[in-house]
C-alpha cells in the first residue's frame, strides 16, 4: 500500500510544529523497536479544552504524519473529547496507513493521552483510567506488523 495524499500532506507540511513553553501538559513516548519519538504539549484552558497543541516528532514520514494528523483532531476539543481518540481515527482521517506503519498511529494516541495525564496530574488529580496508557503498545503492533511482514515474504 502507497501512502494516501493525506499522509503525504501532512508528512511534508506538519501542522502544529514546535514547543508551548508553558504547556498545560506535556508528553515524550517512543517506539524503541522502531525509534520513534513523538513529543506532544497540550495548552488547556479553564473550560479543559485544548486550545493550542504542538508536537516535535523523531522518525520516518508516517509518524510526522500521524503526529500532524492527531493533533488537527484535539484541537478546540475538550479532554475529554482528546481522551477518545484512536490509532483507528488517525488513520482513518488519513485515509490510511501502510499495515507496517500502524505502530506510528498508536504513538499518536499515546501521545496524547499520556499529555492529558500529565496535564491532570500537574493539577494535583489523578488521572482518569482512559488517560492511562500501555507504553508498549506501539512496540507490541510494531513486532506483529514485522512478523506478518516476515511471513508474508516466506510464502512470497
Amino acid at each position: 500500500m502507497a501512502y494516501s495524499e493525506k499522509v503525504m500532506d501532512h508528512f511534508k507540511n506538519p501542522r502544529n510544529v514546535g514547543v508551548i513553553e508553558d504547556a498545560s501538559g506535556v508528553a515524550e513516548v517512543g517506539n524503541a523497536k522502531c525509534g520513534d519519538i513523538m513529543k506532544m504539549y497540550l495548552k488547556i484552558d479553564g473550560n479543559e479544552t485544548i486550545t493550542d497543541v504542538k508536537f516535535n516528532t523523531f522518525g520516518c514520514g508516517a509518524a510526522i504524519a500521524t503526529s500532524s494528523m492527531a493533533t488537527e483532531l484535539i484541537k478546540g476539543r475538550s479532554v475529554a473529547d482528546a481522551l477518545k481518540l484512536t490509532n483507528s481515527a488517525v488513520v482513518e482521517a488519513l485515509e490510511g496507513l501502510p499495515p507496517v506503519k500502524i505502530h506510528c498511529s498508536v504513538l499518536a494516541e499515546q501521545a496524547v493521552k499520556s499529555a492529558v495525564s500529565d496535564y491532570y496530574r500537574k493539577r494535583g488529580l489523578t488521572p482518569p483510567p482512559e488517560a492511562i496508557i500501555d507504553e508498549h503498545a506501539s512496540e507490541h503492533v510494531y513486532e506483529a506488523e514485522e512478523a506478518a511482514l516476515a511471513a508474508a515474504k516466506a510464502e512470497g
